[in-house]
């Protein structure tokens, strides 16, 4: 019998030793699905009627979660009819199953481990993978693999394994007691940078040990928190053993920087990060927020069933390929028993399901625009340095005034003021870790990129930036960008590598206010906390206050870089008005603009709009987040373009180019 299950084994390996290829779903439109929650209790009646009503509202897909706890018995052997009922009900009524391995862990633990224990610990997660794979794959329902539940976030365990792991590491990344230049290295981003290289390792291992036994279906993964985990995730590594990347974006959880009138801009930030981590692979969301927190989550909500329409219509925006809502039906015990179902305690669907339902419905009825449609490229790069983010929250201690800049957060909180800012304008923008911008292009002209108070930037970056703009491509700097280098070193008192891209050298920083302004030939821009006092070298002053340059415009061979070592991007968010901002950035990035197929002529505060193009036609979704109905004038480049509402939930109008839009209304229009 051994030699049996031997040989089996090898036929598996042998059977799955080409790489795998990505699949997709049929048809090739943004799927909507929801996980649907197994655990002991559930009868096979119970499971087939949530997979009978996934059915019934247009669900084709779901993500399971794997329970090891609920199929290895206190004998060491496996049973796994409980998941069994589950993958037969998927394919009674043709819904794909994504397969999230949970591994053995503490009944307490609703989000599971993130790394391994030690050694038997990691021998023992690839039995269950081995075990898991080998009895699943047999099912035609089955369509991928979530390789682990929301990797990284906190600290390093402090265990002996993480230890000798670290000390393998180290052996080809040496840690430096003094720079180049001869200055002691006190503090550093070494530990942050070897977890990011060790969570990258586990989920690398962890696809191969499923690739072992399966290669025909799909390695997914699911990064979550992204505004705050961002820096830990090297997506372009990822690629490398993943056909698909995802990410959670539940509101309660994940969105703690925002408003809730901002959880749609939110929505739209965090998929413009994954889209840009998934480069050439697809994407989609694995957990959206499905139903109410009770107890559970940082902020107790439930989302109302606009906010559903909302969050999917960004994400199709974003070039997700889908969305699967956590969860369809509520567990039944620990900390989220009951909570967050698009299913009511009767398995009847609730008005959040019902009106996901209704978005899948547009979908098939336009196949073949919504196969089709990319999201629209502006040519403006938000990028982040995960350095920056590093290093604020190593030097970030807060403050008595509660200053934002201050606290953990700045950072990012600056980069997301720019992209509010555009959202307002109507205008896509993407929004990428810096090593996933493309700097190896002959030309960038119509390109710009963004650098809003990014405070750790390594000098060699000074040469792909310089080459950027040389090449036609435009810079704009904000705030503290390239306070501190790699190794956390004041640049402007040991050598300041950006002096000739940026135009001069900073005197000093200076503590103004919570918020004032900077003037920029004659745009008074708000501005948050601290202003830089720039020593130009060959470089025109653009603005100036206390007798001295705040402001100023270098060229470098056919672009240029616009520096204003002051907080605009943060500033405006706080004062919570981008008007000033978009006014500045709308006559500073033309003609790019312009040549945006379609967008507002005005502000429009508290509403955004993304822009997809299918062929020759275009596709707005309009999102209104103001408490007033908004009557929205469109800049749209082609006027032989003619206007077809595709849904409304509120039923809001279009007439011409005039948008009538109802608070919480979300429009999808196509232009054609």
């Amino acid at each position: 019998m051994r030699t049996l299950s031997i040989l089996i084994s090898v036929i598996w390996v042998l059977l799955s030793s080409q790489p795998i290829k990505a699949q997709t779903i049929e048809p090739n439109i943004p799927f909507v699905g929801a996980e649907v929650f197994i655990e002991p209790g559930q009868t096979p009646a119970e499971i087939d009627t949530w997979f009978r009503t996934m059915k019934e509202q247009h669900f084709t897909v779901c993500r399971i979660r794997m329970f090891e706890s609920y199929m290895l018995k206190a004998d060491g052997s496996w049973d796994f009819s409980l998941f069994d009922n589950a993958f037969r009900s998927a394919e009674k009524y043709g819904i794909k199953v994504f397969a999230n391995p949970f591994y053995y862990t503490e009944k307490t633990d609703i989000g599971g481990f993130k790394y391994p224990r030690d050694e038997a610990h990691l021998q023992s997660i690839a039995q269950f993978l081995k075990e898991m794979t080998l009895h699943f794959s047999q099912f035609s329902s089955l369509y991928g693999y979530v390789l682990i539940n929301e990797p990284g976030g906190g600290s390093l365990p402090k265990t002996d394994f993480t230890k000798r792991k670290f000390e393998e590491w180290s052996k080809t990344h040496v840690r430096k007691e003094f720079t180049s230049k001869g200055y002691p290295v006190l503090m550093d981003l070494y530990e942050q940078a070897f977890q990011k290289d060790y969570g990258t390792w586990f989920l690398k291992w962890i696809a191969g040990e499923i690739t072992k036994y399966d290669n025909k279906h799909e390695i997914h993964v699911n990064n979550h928190a992204m505004f705050q985990n961002c820096a830990e995730y090297d997506f372009p590594e990822w690629r490398k053993f993943l056909t698909s990347l995802g990410g959670s974006a539940h509101a309660s959880w994940h969105f703690g920087y925002f408003t809730r009138q901002q959880y749609a801009m939110a929505m739209s930030a965090n998929s413009e990060i994954v889209r840009s981590g998934a480069g050439e692979l697809p994407w989609f969301m694995t957990e959206l927020q499905g139903g109410n927190n009770t107890y559970s989550g940082g902020s107790p909500m439930c989302p109302t069933k606009e906010e559903i329409a909302q969050w999917m219509w960004i994400t199709t925006a974003t070039n997700a390929t889908g969305n699967i809502f956590w969860c369809l039906n509520p567990r039944s015990s620990g900390i989220e028993a009951g909570e967050w179902a698009l299913l009511d305690f009767q398995n009847q669907p609730s008005d959040r399901m019902v009106a996901a339902a209704k978005i899948a419905e547009t979908f098939s009825s336009n196949a073949t625009l919504f196969a089709k449609a990319k999201e629209v490229e502006s040519g403006i790069n938000l990028l982040y340095v995960r350095q920056s983010l590093w290093a604020e929250s190593k030097m970030a201690s807060g403050s008595t005034q509660d200053y934002e800049a201050r606290d953990k957060g700045g950072v990012m909180k600056s980069v997301l003021g720019y992209f509010e800012a555009f959202s307002e304008m109507g205008v896509n923008v993407n929004l990428k870790a810096f090593e996933e911008f493309d700097f190896s292009k002959a030309d960038y002209k119509g390109q710009t990129i963004i650098l809003a108070h990014q405070i750790s930037i390594p000098d060699s970056y000074a040469v792909l930036l310089e080459n950027f703009v040389s090449k036609g491509g435009k810079l704009l700097v904000d705030g503290l960008t390239g306070f501190f280098d790699e190794n956390l070193h004041n640049t402007m008192k040991t050598g300041f590598a950006f002096e000739k891209l940026f135009g001069g050298n900073i005197s000093e920083f200076k503590l103004v206010d919570n918020l004032f302004n900077t003037s920029i030939e004659g745009n008074n821009l708000p501005t948050h906390l601290w202003r830089g006092y720039i020593v130009p070298s060959k470089s025109q002053t653009i603005g100036a206050a206390d007798g001295k340059a705040v402001a100023v415009r270098n060229t470098i061979g056919q672009g240029e870089v616009l520096w204003i070592p002051s907080l605009l991007g943060l500033g405006s968010c706080i004062q919570k008005d981008y008007s000033a901002l978009n006014l500045f950035l709308n006559k500073e990035f033309q003609p790019g603009l312009s040549a945006i197929p379609i967008r507002f002529t005005a502000t429009q505060k508290n509403v955004l709009m993304k822009t997809m193009q299918s062929g020759s036609k275009f596709i707005t979704v309009i999102v209104n987040k103001a408490t007033i109905v908004k009557s929205i004038e469109l800049i749209v480049f082609n006027p032989k373009l003619n206007p077809t509402i595709l849904y409304t939930n509120l039923h809001g109008s279009i007439s011409g180019k005039t948008v009538k839009i109802k608070p919480e209304e979300t429009m999808v229009i196509q232009w054609k």
